[in-house]
């Protein structure tokens, strides 16, 4: 879909971690910066996302930046014009063609600057996030805090029973836990439903 260019001077760059991990809060500080050195941004979220805001990209501290909330990857592409700095939140929710799009605008020498998490609730990876991962220059991989014994949290447990990949919510149906706590809670739920 997306034509190549000889020029290879831009880049991708993703940010990934869990819930609660500061992947929105390091998207929008990023932005921020590339603003204050008088580049031109522009920054995108999928529709999907409306806990906070409709249009605005918000992090769960409440810090937030205006936005353009589209439904796939295709509306991104509509909407960048002389904009050099392009970001992506909550990548996860994209379509498969985010990569594409991604790497068409890095040969475009665009900075984009993706965010998302790289798991999903049954610790698989998520969406398009590993296929991002594989083709960005830069990977930083942020980490939460474990609500249950205070260690480095890397997985995003649903509180919930529910099966769905899809749920959007917050700290009323996911939390942060580390690798242990997430294992442990997971068997807990199987024995719950009756798969042991």
């Amino acid at each position: 879909m997306f034509l190549e260019s000889s020029s290879n001077r831009g880049s991708i760059e993703v940010i990934c971690g869990c819930m609660f991990s500061g992947k929105t809060e390091e998207l929008i500080r990023r932005i921020k910066r590339a603003r204050i050195a008088g580049l031109e941004t522009i920054l995108f979220k999928p529709v999907i996302d409306i806990r906070y805001h409709k249009e605005k990209i918000v992090s769960h501290n409440r810090n937030s930046m205006d936005g353009i909330t589209v439904s796939n990857s295709k509306d991104i592409l509509n909407q960048i014009k002389d904009q050099t700095v392009i970001g992506i939140d909550e990548a996860q929710f994209f379509d498969q063609e985010v990569v594409e799009l991604s790497k068409y605008l890095a040969s475009q020498n665009k900075r984009v600057i993706i965010a998302g998490l790289d798991m999903d609730f049954l610790g698989r990876p998520f969406g398009p996030m590993p296929f991002l991962l594989s083709i960005s220059e830069y990977v930083t991989k942020l980490h939460a805090i474990c609500k249950h014994c205070g260690n480095t949290a890397t997985h995003t447990y649903r509180k919930t029973r529910s099966n769905q990949t899809v749920e959007i919510g917050e700290t009323d149906i996911y939390e942060a836990r580390c690798r242990k706590c997430f294992e442990k809670g997971q068997d807990l739920k199987e024995e719950q439903i009756g798969l042991f």
